[in-house]
């Protein structure tokens, strides 16, 4: 150290300088700072300002809609009315001017028929209706019953409703499924079981007990003819349900 002081000297120069603001000064800062925010410039604005684009394009009106692909659609109510019987075609079995004809067949033969008639029968018995079902290989008069109806060799199952034909297997079950079946069927009494058939609309021949043979005394000669009661396969309608 020289006693001029030069090293202090040098100190001085290199140690940055402080500032001290005026107090007045710190109080206008502050009065900027919380001052009314509606005369602050937004951070957009200011970047369309830097940027030199027109700041009205950065104002969204009240009334702009914006588009939402995730909202919820408008929900509009079904106002379409079921299905009348008056839209199908009038074929009229016999005897079912006001109730319900089910065509169908017991034989497995063909597997597809047999399941289709097999599931219309369960959807015909889920609704508990009175139905009349007359079984093809049960009764051939039947058969020829259907064939005549439709004019030609149609296979079951076939659904006719108050002289209406509805149609087959996939036709009942599509009215079914859309629930349009029901109301077709609307003012058809209840189902209930017959005490002599159980449902099954036949009964063994009393008179020849099924065999479909009687025998006959003639001229003191036994003889054998034909039952004139029972149908090909012995069997009798039976006198409660059918």
């Amino acid at each position: 150290l020289n006693p001029q002081g030069t090293f202090s000297n040098q100190i001085s120069h290199n140690l940055p300088v402080v500032g001290f603001k005026d107090p007045k000064d710190e109080e206008t800062e502050l009065e900027f700072d919380v001052g009314d925010q509606d005369n602050i410039t937004p951070c957009t604005e200011l970047k369309s300002i830097v940027a030199g684009e027109d700041d009205s394009q950065l104002q969204v009106s009240s009334e702009t809609v914006i588009n939402d692909d995730h909202s919820i659609p408008e929900v509009k109510e079904d106002t379409e009315e079921g299905p009348c019987l008056t839209d199908f075609e009038e074929k009229c079995p016999p005897g079912g001017e006001d109730s319900v004809v089910f065509y169908t067949t017991s034989l497995r033969g063909i597997r597809k028929t047999f399941e289709d008639c097999s599931s219309m029968r369960f959807v015909l018995d889920s609704l508990k209706i009175l139905v009349q079902e007359r079984d093809v290989s049960m009764d051939m008069e039947f058969r020829e019953e259907l064939w005549r109806i439709l004019g030609g060799r149609v296979i079951p199952p076939k659904l006719f409703i108050k002289g209406r034909y509805i149609g087959g297997a996939d036709e009942v079950f599509r009215l079914h499924e859309q629930g349009k079946l029901k109301k077709l069927l609307e003012g058809i009494p209840s189902n209930c079981l017959c005490t002599d058939c159980a449902n099954m609309r036949f009964l063994v021949c009393s008179n020849c007990s099924g065999s479909r043979k009687v025998f006959t005394e003639k001229q003191g000669d036994e003889l054998c003819m034909k039952c004139p009661d029972c149908n090909e396969n012995g069997l009798v309608k039976c006198p409660v349900c059918c």
